[in-house]
């Protein structure tokens, strides 16, 4: 069976994501006290205090959503149903054959940063997360990692080709 480009950039792009997600998840635990209820962690800047690295280990979903569930509608919400959402993005894009280079690198994108922190839940329990931006009151993130970063971009990219394919609609 000899894989098409199209199959092969979308299996770069995923699992690129997934790798660079996880590497940089490894160095985090491995080199940052974590941060814990007693433990304030190392607070590490890497652009003076308006982007931060640190260590917290996040139970829940995007921003700890979720934390506070009871186990099974944790695992129901946050592993069994991203799985099955992952499955059918990626069938999606597998099967349509219309989508664009930008939106197969987002919907791409997508699912690497889903499975990589699916990977996290179900390895550790938890996600890694470490990166922190405050702009002063500006702009402020919760504490994130690439793989959020990752889903973050893809569902940027998307609103932003479709909006691009109204406009040419119209």
């Amino acid at each position: 069976m000899k894989l098409s480009k199209r199959s092969i950039f979308i299996a770069l792009v995923i699992i690129l994501t997934i790798a660079t997600d996880q590497i940089s998840k490894v160095i985090v635990r491995a080199n940052i006290d974590l941060r814990t209820e007693i433990n304030p962690g190392e607070r590490i800047p890497l652009i003076g205090e308006a982007f931060i690295m640190m260590n917290v280990e996040n139970e829940g979903a995007f921003l700890g959503m979720g934390s506070e569930l009871n186990e099974t509608l944790r695992v129901i919400l946050l592993l069994i149903l991203p799985i099955l959402v992952l499955g059918f993005v990626l069938r999606h894009i597998l099967k349509d054959k219309s989508l664009d280079n930008w939106s197969l690198f987002a919907f791409s994108s997508i699912i690497g940063g889903g499975i990589a922190n699916v990977f996290d839940r179900i390895a550790f329990g938890k996600v890694t997360d470490f990166l922190f931006i405050d702009l002063g009151g500006v702009f402020k993130t919760g504490i994130f990692n690439l793989a959020d970063l990752s889903v973050t971009t893809g569902m940027i990219i998307l609103v932003i080709t479709s909006l691009k394919k109204k406009k040419v609609a119209n």
